[in-house]
C-alpha cells in the first residue's frame, strides 16, 4: 500500500494515529521548498526583490517555528499559546500580499507536520496543518489597507480557528466531556481558549505605539 510507505500505524489508548517514516519525512520538506520556491515564482512576478521576498519567508517561517516551541500555556489534548509564534506568518502576507502569504503559511504548516506530527488520516492532517495553519496567509488580503496588520491579523487567526473547530468536531468528538454534551460546542471552546488567549495578547502587543512603530520599519525594509 502506498500510504505504508510515508507512515505506518500506530495502536494506543487514545486509538489508532499515524506515524511519518523517513520516505515520509523527506516527502514533506521537498514539498515544503518547493510550495515555497513556486510560490515566490508566480506571485513574486514582476517584482525586482523576489529572492529577498523567499528569505523573508523563510526567515518569518523559522521564526514561528521557534516561538511556537516556547508554549506559554499547553493544552492536554493537543493545541498552545505561544510565544506570538503566528504573527510572523501573518507577516508575510501583510508585506507580499494573499499569494506570498498563503504560499509562505502552507509551507509553515507542512513543516509543524514534520516537527510535531499527529495524523489519524488524510483529511484530519490536512485540516489540522496545511488548512488551519495555512489561513494564516489571509492578512494577505489587507496587506494594503489601513490598519492592514491588525485586519490580517484577525483575518489569518479566525481562518486558522475555523479550519482547527472543523477537526475537532469532526474527527476528535469522540474526546467531547460529558457536561458539554455537544461536539460542535467543545470543538469551538477548546480551540477558541488557546487561539483566542494568543490572539488577544498579540494584539495587544502590536497595538503598542513601539511595536507598531517597529513593525512598519520593518515593513519598509521588506518592501524596499
Amino acid at each position: 500500500m502506498l500510504l505504508s510507505i510515508f507512515a505506518k500505524a500506530v495502536t494506543d489508548e487514545w486509538g489508532t494515529s499515524y506515524q511519518l517514516t523517513t520516505a515520509g519525512y523527506t516527502a514533506l520538506v521537498l514539498c515544503m521548498v518547493v510550495i515555497l520556491l513556486a510560490g515566490c515564482a508566480i506571485f513574486g512576478k514582476g517584482k525586482k526583490l523576489t529572492a529577498k521576498q523567499l528569505a523573508f519567508s523563510a526567515m518569518a517561517i523559522a521564526l514561528a517555528m521557534v516561538t511556537s516551541m516556547l508554549k506559554v500555556v499547553n493544552m492536554p489534548m493537543g493545541g498552545s499559546v505561544t510565544l506570538f509564534s503566528m504573527l510572523f506568518i501573518v507577516l508575510i502576507g501583510y508585506w507580499y500580499g494573499l499569494g506570498a502569504g498563503l504560499t509562505t503559511a502552507i509551507a509553515y504548516g507542512i513543516l509543524q507536520l514534520i516537527i510535531d506530527p499527529y495524523i489519524i488520516s488524510f483529511p484530519q492532517m490536512l485540516l489540522d496543518y496545511v488548512f488551519a495553519f495555512g489561513a494564516l496567509g489571509l492578512s494577505g488580503i489587507f496587506s494594503k489597507s489601513k490598519h492592514g496588520l491588525i485586519k490580517g491579523y484577525l483575518a489569518g487567526v479566525l481562518g486558522r480557528y475555523f479550519f482547527t473547530f472543523l477537526s475537532g468536531w469532526i474527527f476528535f468528538a469522540t474526546y467531547t466531556p460529558e457536561f458539554f454534551n455537544s461536539a460542535v460546542v467543545y470543538s469551538l471552546a477548546y480551540n477558541g481558549a488557546y487561539i483566542g488567549l494568543e490572539a488577544l495578547i498579540t494584539m495587544i502587543l502590536i497595538s503598542l505605539p513601539p511595536v507598531n512603530k517597529a513593525l512598519g520599519y520593518v515593513k519598509e525594509i521588506a518592501e524596499k
